[in-house]
């Protein structure tokens, strides 16, 4: 195994202007779920807060959430609509210490690295990368994850439209290379119909050509997953035995389905509060040290902004890894776009990335 984390790098908070910073002016919530004006808004990054001259991290942080100093002088990261009167709410908008607060964005990185040149050629990312070495760092990744992380993936319904990229994401899964996995009603759906009828949207998931009334093949599983009352009734009475819905009710992998308003069904076990979705989802994100996003846009953007890039283990601070994986240039930066910059993209074609990652790890395990 090649891979090694990266050292972080604390701010050197016995130096000015550290030293000189204010503590954090706070006030309190007075309508609930309000928070008070020139409230400080999280980002993606480790942020510090001075507290009775001392520089405090923030232990879980995520995107567009308010900070919160309880009583006993601790930090809580919260969404406004969890804001309860009285809660005292962190001022400031500035992140150079000026408020007695810190935005620390370059932690992990190297100040030695070419990578932080002014001007370099094919610094971002398009069809015309190469992607090899990513390739190889994500299976090192993997490797060292799968026995000291907490691996979350993502996936859009297109995982599961090809036989061969279905088995090999069943595969990761059942050797432990997915400790969680976020999706919506179609993922399971088209899953389950590959494994009962052998289709995927009505299509035969191995020669892709489309079967007699086969459009009724999707809402006929869900049908009788209604009718049987859980996913996992249906795949007991019915035998099923490959998939990935399949490998994780066996591997006790949590599968946390967000609806859409456009689910058909859905499946008994949606969560179909968006709300509760979001926070069902903010509690597995809390865990992740990699994830990885494949072929779908909202979802991934979602997962982007509940996740840190760092992550405090012990009194050691780690990073989050994310990767973003689409046929698409436009879906692949869109995470970048919204702020969730510490991302790595793949423009492939999802089905051939499954088959691949399964190739260099299971394979060869």
């Amino acid at each position: 195994m090649n891979f090694k984390l990266p050292d972080y790098h604390l701010p050197n908070f016995l130096s000015e202007p550290f030293l000189s910073s204010p503590n954090v002016a706070t006030k309190k919530v007075e309508v609930k779920g309000v928070a008070p004006d020139n409230y400080h808004a999280t980002s993606i990054y480790p942020e510090y807060f001075k507290i009775s001259q001392k520089w405090v991290l923030a232990s879980e942080s995520r995107m567009d959430c308010v900070v919160v100093l309880d009583k006993d002088s601790n930090l809580k990261i919260k969404e406004f609509r969890n804001l309860e009167v009285g809660e005292e709410v962190i001022l400031g908008r500035s992140e150079d210490s000026s408020e007695g607060i810190f935005v620390h964005t370059n932690g992990f990185k190297d100040n030695f690295s070419s990578e932080n040149q002014v001007f370099s050629f094919r610094a971002g990312r398009s069809r015309e990368s190469s992607y090899s070495k990513d390739y190889d760092n994500l299976y090192d990744l993997l490797e060292y994850e799968k026995e000291h992380g907490y691996i979350l993936w993502v996936l859009g319904p297109a995982v599961v439209f090809d036989a061969d990229s279905k088995k090999a994401m069943s595969s990761l899964i059942e050797h432990g290379y997915a400790n969680c996995i976020f999706a919506g009603n179609a993922l399971a759906t088209h899953d389950l119909e590959g494994s009962f009828f052998k289709t995927a949207l009505g299509q035969n998931i191995y020669t892709q050509h489309s079967v007699i009334n086969g459009h009724y093949n999707h809402i006929d599983v869900i049908n009788k997953v209604r009718k049987d009352g859980s996913l996992n009734n249906f795949i007991k009475k019915e035998n099923i035995k490959d998939g990935v819905v399949y490998s994780c009710i066996k591997n006790k992998i949590p599968l946390v389905l967000a609806g859409s308003i456009r689910d058909d069904g859905p499946l008994p076990s949606v969560v179909s509060d968006v709300y509760n979705a979001q926070d069902t989802m903010r509690s597995y994100c809390k865990k992740a040290t990699t994830v990885i996003c494949l072929a779908t846009q909202l979802h991934t953007i979602a997962t982007g902004n509940m996740t840190p890039v760092y992550k405090i283990e012990g009194k050691k601070i780690r990073p989050v890894y994310i990767y973003t994986v689409d046929i698409s240039e436009f879906v692949v930066n869109k995470l970048r776009d919204r702020g969730s910059l510490e991302v790595t993209s793949i423009i492939t074609n999802v089905q051939d990335f499954v088959v691949n990652v399964a190739n260099n790890l299971v394979d060869k395990s």
